[in-house]
């Protein structure tokens, strides 16, 4: 009703109810509106508007202005939390920066907030904002919760802080994906389809993934005589309707999230694992691009794009094909080694088209930490996986396939894009690299610009770190229905086709092919799944870091070797031991970005999730 209100002023409506009009009344007894001629104005001192948190600070996010927001202070919200409708008053300070303070909160439903028990004091998890309420019961000191911030009454008791399988509720419930908790939508899914499908369960096809993998979206053969690559991917549009239960749930959701030791799908396990996955000699469904190499001009001649029926001969990991292509077959079978033979030419075309496609993309040197957990949901061990000739082998087939699914849409579609990096982005970079002891300079364009820091970078021992920072001066790729190219990849156009078990947006793409209609509310599409995406990823970053800081509070004291991410905040990286735990500096003496330095654990919060380490001078 409130905002409704306060939308209705704004717009200069005249049409009021009464019980609209009587707290309208109340409001200019406050000041806060006032009666110009016929209409009612918001006095300039006051805005209104919806509160959101950020670490620090909360944001008041003006219904009158949707491009201007208004910082606050935790100690001047008056009792407001995150999502409220809010009136603030404005106050100006004699530096004259506006701040401002909560006068008045709306509270049109029910609110939970987590909150966590510390000395007797409700804290709220995200923020670590003290609450002056107090509950009946009686609580631990770690206690998590879920209250009512309107009624204050209990509405879940979820688990204590020192149990660390709690750490998986409290990331879901700060991103709002508790949804994955529910139970999964049954489904009676059967390869029943009346349409004939081609019949490719003759083809030697096989997955590549890695040793852990379930949900196996995609399988490649090549026909080294005739010079064609198959990608077959899994049909998963055949079972998922549009519009049905499933697909709405699968929208809400957009992607799966992979934590460490665990995956929480975005279909139910039935289909991610079972019908849609390409399992080893079980016939699929699958949704097959035949594509025609031009192997003398690294393209492609022709495609065919079509609904078949395939059936995976093996399933490879990224280990075993690595050990391949280094001429090490193991023990195999006539029909494996039928398959190395043809997986060892593949990787030979593909090796050729990706040096090419580098020309115009880049080429970083990027890895990835896994974490794995014990079965009490602690660090066991991380593990650096770097990207191996399997993995570049597996890649450069699925950007083909992206490729010319990006082709086959019409002018509106669901693409994946990349802008280039301004100009402000480049000149910073530029100044970075130059401030570690490597000298470069701007050159003609962008891309060329960022090759001459690479090939300076790759001269020093920096090269890995230059990587990193080329990589943040870069702008975040997203999903749109209009097409303006892929600068990282160095593609006109590119789209996202291979991943349909755990991406909504190749869902869509591949009902969009077969359809060749482009749903009415692709815009609406492409802007919430490329808002889950990052969502997603701070989600899974919000849980390792817990995970971290619950292996510093058991090793407090501990010397460890790590390096500095961050020169203005004195934030340390560490780099072996426990790689990727980020540090507080508590002593940090502004040393240069990269600076190598010996740290020692000072303290560590499991809910605000800080680690404080010490220089070791």
């Amino acid at each position: 009703m409130y905002k409704k209100l306060f939308e209705k002023i704004i717009k200069k409506q005249e049409n009021f109810s009464k019980e609209e009009i009587d707290l309208i009344n109340s409001l200019i007894k406050k000041d806060v509106i006032f009666k110009q001629e016929k209409y009612y104005e918001i006095n300039s001192k006051f805005r209104v508007g919806t509160l959101s948190f950020e670490k620090k600070y909360a944001l008041l996010n003006d219904l009158a202005n949707e491009h201007k927001s208004i910082k606050l202070e935790f100690e001047h919200l008056n009792g407001a939390y995150d999502g409220d409708f809010v009136i603030a008053k404005r106050v100006f300070n004699p530096r004259s920066r506006i701040k401002a303070k909560i006068v008045e909160v709306f509270n049109d439903k029910k609110k939970q907030l987590l909150v966590y028990v510390k000395d007797n004091i409700f804290y709220t998890v995200k923020e670590n904002i003290e609450l002056s309420f107090k509950l009946k019961e009686k609580f631990e000191d770690g206690d998590v919760l879920v209250v009512d911030s309107n009624s204050l009454e209990l509405i879940k008791k979820v688990g204590n802080l020192t149990d660390p399988k709690i750490d998986e509720y409290i990331s879901l419930y700060l991103y709002k994906e508790l949804i994955r908790l529910e139970k999964e939508i049954d489904v009676d899914a059967k390869m029943d389809d009346k349409n004939p499908r081609v019949d490719l369960t003759h083809l030697n096809f096989c997955t590549i993934d890695p040793a852990s993998a379930k949900d196996h979206d995609d399988a490649i053969y090549y026909d080294e005589k005739n010079e064609v690559l198959y990608v077959a991917i899994a049909d998963v549009s055949y079972f998922v309707k549009e519009n049905s239960p499933l697909d709405k749930l699968a929208f809400i959701k957009s992607s799966s999230i992979y934590l460490p030791s665990k995956v929480l799908p975005m279909l139910p396990r039935k289909l991610s694992e079972d019908m849609c996955s390409l399992r080893e000699n079980e016939k699929r469904y699958a949704y097959v691009f035949e594509l025609h190499l031009d192997i003398k001009n690294f393209g492609i001649k022709k495609s065919k794009l079509y609904e078949a029926i395939i059936e995976s001969k093996r399933k490879f990991s990224y280990g075993r094909i690595d050990r391949v292509l280094e001429n090490k077959y193991d023990t195999c079978t006539d029909l494996e080694k039928e398959l190395f033979i043809s997986i060892e030419e593949l990787y030979k075309v593909t090796k050729a088209y990706r040096k090419n496609r580098l020309k115009k993309g880049y080429d970083f040197r990027t890895s990835e930490l896994r974490l794995k957990l014990t079965n009490n949901s602690e660090i066991d061990s991380i593990t650096q996986e770097h990207s191996t000739s399997s993995h570049q082998l597996v890649e450069e087939c699925m950007l083909l396939a992206n490729i010319e699914a990006s082709k086959k849409v019409n002018t509106v579609g669901i693409f994946r894009v990349h802008d280039e990096p301004a100009f402000k982005a480049i000149s910073k970079l530029v100044d970075e690299v130059n401030m570690l002891g490597v000298s470069v300079k701007l050159q003609s364009d962008v891309h060329d610009t960022i090759t001459h820091i690479q090939e300076k970078a790759r001269q020093t021992t920096l090269s890995k770190e230059i990587d990193e920072l080329i990589i943040h001066s870069q702008t975040q790729a997203k999903y749109s229905s209009r097409n303006s190219g892929h600068f990282g990849l160095g593609f006109d156009s590119y789209s996202h086709f291979t991943s349909p078990i755990r991406r909504y947006s190749d869902l869509v793409l591949h009902r969009m092919l077969k359809s060749k209609q482009t749903p009415s509310n692709i815009d609406d599409i492409c802007e919430h799944i490329s808002i889950q995406e990052r969502k997603i990823d701070q989600l899974v970053w919000d849980f390792e870091d817990r995970k971290y800081a619950r292996w510093a509070q058991k090793n407090i004291g501990i010397e460890l070797k790590a390096e500095v991410i961050d020169e203005q905040r004195g934030i340390a990286k560490v780099y072996h031991k426990i790689p990727g735990m980020k540090l507080l500096l508590e002593n940090y003496k502004a040393q240069t970005l990269y600076s190598k330095l010996k740290v020692i654990i000072k303290s560590a919060d499991v809910v605000t999730k800080q680690i404080v380490a010490s220089i070791k001078y």
